[in-house]
């Protein structure tokens, strides 16, 4: 029979041992060996079928066992440690309340996904992950983050195979009250809540419940609330789920009803207020508008409101494609926002303004979140110098008249978070050789460029630490194939195969990320028999571990997991190569420190950064990788290969595949392979040591979540929050009344005459010109504009390139044709063909850059034929 309701029933800790409770709702025991240690000596095999989960384990113990633990004084020495030790980490200073600069009070970081571990499932992959890491580093270093997010009933799914191979989706339910979670609570008792205004006079409810991460909390909010109708229940059903309006009132409820839930929070628990606002992707982009919203309400009008609230707005775009963004129809935009629904104060125009697409190219039908949150944000990053790049050029018709080198737009590079992707051994072996305070500090604070102590260690070490490593996977992966095929409907007599699946002493490779075409699952079967002699090579072959999800509605995807699938069923390779379902951060944990290669083959440039080899990395596995990414910004050869990429504009993609998996498979069998299996003096793959030792000195350090933190705290969140403050209500309408006229101004500014003079007749290095300018700035002043010389090298189509800026000063004017003089010098401090132009850019005391608006004035053509290129 089935039940037609269900509720969890907790016990009830004896009072010694309330300390429990505690360290299960914080999730810092999620990347704290000690922790999970004394949980797992409350009953080991409880522990391992809890899945490693302290509130599953608590709610399973039976109360002979907590009575026992009693009497343990043993077990209440390190439980009183162990609490103490949480205290401290959760109210003493660290990195953060070390630093001189004055830092924001409190950041709120948005996110649809957040992978903090396992035991609370609601992420899909990198960009949740990626979310995790980030709260986790916070919390190491002191900052004061306030995570927002939703409580998602199915999370994202369960992955299972089919008998012939097709991805099956299953949608268990998460109990809050199973997850380690917290309601929020009213002064009174009551759970605190959220509302938003739907059209026909209905109301979207959420309960808002907490995640402590450490010290850093995680609100995440959840519709499956009595109030709510059966509609508004579903929408924080499932991650990445339902259609498109379905999608919108989950980045309504995460945008507007996440900084309605900061603002309960606070109010009930005295947490500053978030100076500064950080938007992980366009789906909290709304968030933005609910700000604008509070600010009409204490007196500013629109325009001054949008000012102060992009003033403190950090917006982090992570998709590489115009296609990863999520847009909506503006009519179902529009029939949500307005005096029938949400934020009635702004005008319906206004909002739908703010996620057009308004340049060459753009849908004008389409509400893009990503546009929106650049509009909103006074602050955006890529997520790798490359993938700045991409996003500077993809989202430059937002600032015309710019070259996309100008699209402010910075990159910060992603980093993980090492407590939680580095296998115990590798810690215990770092402990060793510095001490566990020092290697805790290395992984979490970072800050040093080198990890020199790594030199020291010796080579038989390494080398046995990665044979435990990589037979711990091969256990664990036959544990799993063999779940996987009882799942397919195998019996065990046919099972006996798999205790010969995988050899500890083989090079395994790793290849496990979500499965979007581009990521190319299927390369590594372009040529099946020569994939197959790699496998089975006599004297050096390889083994490869697969794992990945595609989206449920993604059925390319799900065709090319089958691909690979029956590829792996083959009798003839199936101890050499697997596809593991359900990947997730469990098994994710175990995968990275196993292999001795992790293949990353996407097409480049669309992986924005890929963190997975940064994970492996940290363990000691060597990279083989496209230039994508991060790895576009720190290969070098000490430590890795790069497959080279065919990515020439004559080469179609059938022809890319063909040339990039030849180039694959050659870097395997000529290179990768037999530096693998080639033995030293001493029995050992010296020089493949060495490479682990060098990707350990050199890119542990860059790979950290801490030195990702650091670098948004010093880089984007200190500079907002002094916008932020800057931006009082009188300076907010100052700055908004400015750029309105100089808006209105703009299209009478000119550049209408430029003249250079020297001393010499040629051009020579050294040389410097005096540029003589004469501009028309309509019914601006020169206060209100910068007039600069930009020069640089130039292509043979006149364009400037690796340029520098020099700003003119104004000498006289205006003349009687309201014209205004402006010189200034120009170094010659580079040979070659050299070039310069003029331009005209707004100028004003609070604004981020000069591209801020994309307004721009430059000499017209037939003047800059004039007098512009110097040097052939």
């Amino acid at each position: 029979m089935k039940a037609i309701r269900r509720f969890t029933v907790r016990p009830v800790l004896p009072e010694a041992l309330h300390p429990l409770s505690d360290l299960a709702r914080n999730l810092r025991w999620s990347w704290h060996a000690e922790t999970r240690d004394l949980f797992r000596s409350v009953d080991p095999e409880r522990w391992a079928a809890c899945g490693g989960d302290p509130v599953r384990l608590l709610g399973s113990v039976p109360a002979g066992r907590l009575a026992e633990l009693t009497q343990d004084s043993g077990f209440l020495r390190r439980l009183a440690a162990v609490r103490d030790d949480l205290r401290e980490y959760v109210s003493g200073d660290r990195w953060y309340q070390e630093q001189t600069s004055d830092l924001p009070t409190a950041i709120a970081y948005f996110s649809p996904e957040f992978g903090i571990t396992a035991a609370l499932p609601q992420y899909s992959g990198g960009l949740g992950i990626l979310a995790g890491d980030h709260l986790k580093a916070a919390s190491d270093l002191g900052a004061p983050l306030i995570g927002v997010g939703l409580l998602y009933r199915h999370g994202y799914f369960r992955q299972s195979l089919s008998r012939e191979g097709w991805q099956q989706e299953h949608y268990p339910v998460l109990d809050p009250n199973e997850l380690p979670v917290v309601p929020l609570g009213e002064d009174d008792g009551t759970p605190a809540q959220v509302s938003l205004a739907l059209p026909g006079g209905r109301a979207l409810r959420a309960r808002i419940w907490l995640a402590q991460v450490g010290r850093v909390p995680l609100l995440m909010l959840d519709s499956d609330v009595e109030e709510n109708g059966a509609g508004e229940r579903g929408v924080t059903d499932r991650l990445y789920g339902g259609g498109s309006e379905h999608r919108l009132l989950q980045e309504m409820l995460l945008g507007i009803g996440g900084v309605r839930a900061v603002r309960t929070y606070c109010r009930l628990t005295g947490h500053p207020a978030p100076e500064v606002f950080h938007t992980n992707e366009g789906h909290a982009g709304f968030l933005g508008l609910e700000r604008i919203a509070e600010l009409t309400d204490e007196g500013l009008d629109f325009e001054a409101a949008l000012e102060a609230v992009r003033a403190g707005t950090v917006f982090t775009t992570h998709t590489p494609v115009p296609a990863g963004i999520d847009r909506f129809d503006r009519e179902v935009v529009a029939r949500h926002f307005g005096v029938d629904a949400e934020l009635p104060r702004i005008d319906v125009g206004r909002v739908l303004a703010l996620g057009m697409e308004t340049y060459p190219g753009g849908e004008p039908n389409l509400f893009n979140m990503a546009v929106m949150g650049l509009r909103l944000g006074q602050r955006a990053n890529g997520v790798s110098l490359l993938h700045g790049q991409v996003s500077r050029e993809m989202f430059s018709g937002l600032w015309p008249g710019f070259d996309p080198e100008e699209v402010p737009i910075t990159s910060v590079t992603n980093g993980v978070h090492a407590p939680t992707w580095v296998a115990p051994e590798v810690f215990r072996l770092g402990a060793r050789q510095v001490g566990e305070q020092r290697t805790e500090d290395a992984l979490t604070v970072g800050g040093s460029e080198r990890w020199d102590a790594v030199a020291e260690i010796a080579d038989q070490e390494i080398w046995d630490l990665r044979r435990v490593l990589r037979e711990q996977l091969v256990l664990e992966v036959r544990d799993r194939l063999r779940a996987s095929w009882r799942q397919r409907g195998a019996g065990t007599a046919e099972l006996g195969w798999i205790d010969g699946v995988l050899d500890p002493d083989v090079l395994t490779i790793g290849f496990a990320r979500r499965v979007p075409s581009y990521k190319r699952l299927t390369l590594m079967l372009r040529d099946r028999d020569r994939l197959m002699d790699l496998l089975l090579h006599p004297e050096r072959p390889v083994q490869i571990v697969v794992a990945g999800k595609a989206h449920p509605a993604d059925d390319g995807g799900k065709r090319l997991i089958q691909e690979l699938v029956r590829f792996a069923d083959d009798p003839r390779v199936r101890h050499r190569i697997v596809f593991l379902p359900d990947y997730g951060m469990g098994m994710a944990q175990k995968l990275y420190p196993g292999c001795d290669i992790w293949l990353n083959n996407p097409l480049r440039p669309l992986e924005a950064c890929g963190t997975s080899g940064m994970k492996a990395a940290l363990n000691g596995c060597l990279n083989l990788s496209v230039l994508d990414g991060w790895w576009d910004e720190w290969f070098q050869p000490d430590f890795g290969w790069a497959i080279p990429t065919a990515d020439g504009t004559a080469t179609d993609e059938d022809r890319r595949d063909e040339l990039e998996a030849g180039a694959l498979y050659d870097l395997l069998e000529r290179r990768v392979a037999p530096r693998f299996y080639e033995r030293g003096q001493e029995g050992l793959p010296d020089r493949w040591i060495e490479m682990v030792r060098r990707t350990l000195t050199h890119l542990g350090p860059k790979v950290l979540a801490g030195r990702m933190v650091r670098e948004y705290v010093e880089r984007l969140y200190a500079p907002a929050a002094q916008a932020h403050r800057a931006l009082t209500a009188p300076a907010a309408r100052e700055l908004a009344a400015w750029k309105s006229r100089v808006r209105a101004a703009w299209p009478r500014v000119t550049v209408d005459h430029v003249e250079a003079s020297s001393a010499t007749a040629t051009a020579e290095l050294g040389t410097t010109l005096s540029l003589r300018v004469r501009v028309g700035l309509g019914d601006l002043a020169p206060d209100d504009v910068e007039v600069q010389a930009v020069a640089g090298r130039v292509d043979g189509d006149d364009r400037i390139a690796d340029a520098t800026c020099v700003p003119l000063k104004p000498v006289n004017g205006p003349d009687l044709e309201g014209r205004w003089s402006y010189e200034g010098p120009l170094s010659l401090d580079r040979t070659g063909s050299f070039g310069y132009t003029v331009r005209i850019l707004p100028s004003h005391r609070l604004l981020a850059s000069g591209a801020e608006m994309g307004l721009v004035a430059v000499p017209l053509e037939e003047l800059a034929e004039a007098a512009g290129v110097l040097m052939r």
